[in-house]
C-alpha cells in the first residue's frame, strides 16, 4: 500500500524563472498540479483510471502561500496529501520544501471536484473505485497556512484588460488551464512592480469554465487587507464583442504582495 503522503522532486529550471532568478508562480502552480496528478494516479483515483470512464478531476479552489520562491537551478520537492474527501469535493494540501528537507518554501491548499466529461456534471467521489480515495485521507499532517478564503469583491472594480485566449491556454480537459488564469492575472502588474512586491499569497476560486477562443475581461480592485482582488469574466459571443457585452464570471483571484502596498 502506498503512503498517504506523496513527495515528488522538481527543479526550478532557469527558463521557468523571472528576472529575479526566482521561479514563476505559474510554473510552481504547475508543479503542484503535477504532484497532485502523480499522487492520485499512484493510488488508483487519478486521470489514468478516470479518463477511460469519461471522468476527470477539476480544480475548484487553489491557495498558494510562499515564504520564499525557489531560485534558478534549485531542486525542490512537492509533498501532497488528501486532507478530506466528501461527497462531491476533496481537499488536497501541498508543502513545497528543499530537496534535502532543510527548509520549507511554502504551502498550498486546493479543493477538487470530479465531473463526467460528457455531461460536465459532478460525480460522487466515493462511488469511484470503491471509494479508494478515503484510504489515503490524512487529517494529521499540518498545513499551517490559513484556509482558502472567499474572494470578496464589490461593483467598484476597474476593467484593466481584455484578452483573447488561444491554443496554449487550453489544457487536456479542453478548457482554459487553471494556471493560465494565474499567469494572466499576474500580468496585470508591471515588471517594475514586482521588483519591490513579490507575491506572498494567491487565492483562486474557479467559478465556471472558459474555452479556447473565449475573450476574458479582468476587473481589479484593492482589497481591505491591502492586497488586490481580480474578477475574470468571459465575454459572451453575442454579435460584436466588447467589454460591455454580456459577461459570465469564470474565476476570482486574491493576491497579497510582500513589500509596501
Amino acid at each position: 500500500m502506498h503512503d498517504k503522503i506523496g513527495r515528488y522532486p522538481f527543479m526550478a529550471e532557469p527558463f521557468h524563472c523571472d528576472f529575479s532568478r526566482h521561479l514563476f508562480m505559474g510554473h510552481l502552480g504547475n508543479s503542484l498540479l503535477n504532484a497532485a496528478d502523480f499522487h492520485s494516479n499512484d493510488r488508483g483515483f487519478g486521470m489514468n483510471y478516470l479518463n477511460p470512464l469519461h471522468l476527470t478531476w477539476v480544480l475548484s479552489r487553489l491557495s498558494i502561500e510562499m515564504n520564499e520562491m525557489p531560485e534558478a537551478y534549485d531542486r525542490f520537492a512537492v509533498e501532497t496529501w488528501v486532507e478530506s474527501a466528501m461527497r462531491f469535493f476533496t481537499n488536497r494540501n501541498f508543502r513545497i520544501a528543499s530537496l534535502d528537507d532543510t527548509m520549507t518554501y511554502g504551502y498550498g491548499r486546493s479543493v477538487w471536484a470530479m465531473i463526467d466529461t460528457d455531461t460536465r456534471q459532478p460525480v460522487e467521489l466515493l462511488s469511484i473505485n470503491e471509494g479508494k480515495i478515503v484510504e489515503y485521507v490524512d487529517k494529521e499532517k499540518p498545513c499551517p497556512i490559513a484556509p482558502i478564503s472567499r474572494v470578496k469583491m464589490n461593483d467598484e472594480s476597474e476593467l484593466v484588460r481584455v484578452i483573447d485566449t488561444y491554443y496554449d491556454d487550453v489544457d487536456m480537459n479542453g478548457h482554459i488551464n487553471s494556471v493560465k488564469y494565474i499567469e494572466h492575472v499576474l500580468d496585470l502588474w508591471t515588471v517594475d512592480w514586482y521588483r519591490n512586491h513579490p507575491v506572498k499569497r494567491i487565492d483562486v476560486a474557479y467559478v465556471a469554465e472558459a474555452h479556447g477562443g473565449d475573450r476574458l475581461a479582468f476587473y481589479r480592485q484593492q482589497a481591505p487587507d491591502g492586497g488586490y482582488a481580480v474578477r475574470i469574466m468571459k465575454i459572451e459571443v453575442n454579435g460584436e464583442q466588447s467589454a460591455e457585452s454580456q459577461q459570465t464570471e469564470v474565476a476570482r483571484v486574491h493576491i497579497s504582495f510582500n513589500g509596501d502596498i
